[in-house]
């Protein structure tokens, strides 16, 4: 690998990789390019000037305004990761988290922390002035109450840092180490965490992969971080939200196809469907979805923690394509032998294709319903479909 200062290229004799130091960063850190630019010009304590076209004043003065609540979170994040080693009832945390099967390495890797039980640690620790509560405030770290009281929003409970893919912590979720409610908990929508737009683990898997092959989306931070620990590093879960097409559309940038794992039970089943229709819109050609709904009463975590990596991958490589999930899922419970039932599969199917992008693949999904229910292509595509999500696939297809 060779660097030349002077002309300010590098070159790598290994791969063939070369280019600037933008180049670089972007391909080393998966970053597109104005992120790189940000990234090198924060190396040198310089900020990057917004063109006025593009936001104008209003959107510089957010860009600013959101920088002290980044640093506010990072400062938090450090708080509830000193307190995993430090306080005196984190060996309850400990104790979870080995239960688990995690290791601390791994628990490093993803900046686990721990809330202790209390109403004001956290409080105590950064809100020293009226400012620093109101950024606690605006980030959800504290609740005020109706009665003007100030707290904080995780007690007793393991958290774990949300990222954007800039790798800045922009939210925390945290479970339950006694018996509150509910079990997990994220911080609330803010002026920097939106949780239909962002995905955990993203960012620690673009760190983890210097080029992403395909995403594994799971329902859960334990699931992200347990196939991570056994060598599944590509592995990311939504905010508590369904997979939305903001989802797909971010992890598309990165890779070309979305595994969807979930758990096998009514939940993980009804969730399927929902990153389905979601997914559908987004199969632009050359995109690829696959799902895998694993046997009832199990987890990603409980079958990499069983079998390891090798039985998950197994398990992975039976996972069935987008078209066949559909077209099953809507088939459910009817008898596709007789003319009914082939008409109403038809029925079913065709809002969903439908919601396809203009394309190669939209037209074999087509031919795929034709030669499904021996319908002619013609034929089929002169049908009047019933609008999007009018067709009734059962609640546990």
């Amino acid at each position: 690998f060779s660097v030349n200062g002077e002309k300010q290229f590098y070159y790598c004799f290994g791969c063939g990789a070369g280019g600037n130091a933008l180049g670089f960063v972007m391909d080393y850190d998966n970053l597109d390019f104005p992120q790189a630019v940000e990234t090198l010009a924060a190396t040198v304590g310089l900020d990057v000037p917004r063109e006025p076209g593009r936001g104008g004043a209003a959107s510089e003065e957010r860009f600013e305004s959101h920088k002290p609540l980044y640093e506010l979170l990072e400062k938090a994040s450090l708080f509830y990761q000193q307190q995993l080693r430090k306080h005196p009832d984190a060996k309850r945390a400990v104790s979870y988290l080995k239960e688990r099967g995690l290791t601390g390495l791994i628990a490093k890797q993803f900046d686990i922390g721990f809330a202790p039980p209390g109403w004001d640690n956290l409080l105590s620790a950064l809100g020293d002035s009226e400012d620093a509560k109101d950024k606690l405030l605006k980030t959800g770290m504290v609740v005020k109450n109706e009665a003007g009281r100030i707290y904080d929003r995780f007690r007793d409970r393991v958290v774990f840092p949300i990222r954007d893919q800039r790798g800045r912590v922009i939210g925390f979720g945290g479970r339950v180490l006694g018996d509150d409610k509910p079990k997990y908990l994220n911080s609330p929508e803010t002026e920097i965490f939106h949780k239909g737009r962002e995905l955990y683990g993203l960012y620690e898997a673009r760190q983890s992969t210097r080029k992403l092959e395909r995403v594994l989306v799971v329902e859960g931070y334990m699931d992200v971080i347990a196939l991570a620990q056994h060598g599944i590093t590509f592995a990311t879960a939504t905010l508590g939200t369904a997979t939305s097409q903001t989802h797909l559309e971010r992890i598309y940038r990165l890779c070309p196809e979305v595994v969807f794992c979930f758990d096998g039970d009514a939940a993980g089943r009804k969730a399927a469907l929902r990153a389905l229709e979601a997914a559908l819109p987004c199969m632009e050609d050359g995109r690829q979805a696959r799902f895998l709904v694993l046997p009832e009463g199990q987890d990603p975590d409980d079958a990499v923690r069983s079998g390891g990596r090798e039985h998950l991958e197994q398990l992975l490589a039976t996972a069935v394509p987008l078209e066949s999930f559909l077209f099953d899922s809507v088939a459910k419970g009817l008898d596709i032998n007789s003319l009914e039932g082939r008409a109403r599969m038809s029925k079913l199917a065709l809002p969903y294709i439908r919601e396809l992008p203009e394309g190669v693949f939209r037209q074999l999904m087509f031919q795929a319903l034709a030669d499904r229910t021996g319908l002619e292509l013609n034929s089929l595509m002169r049908l009047e479909a019933p609008p999007p999500g009018a067709g009734d696939v059962p609640d546990d297809a």
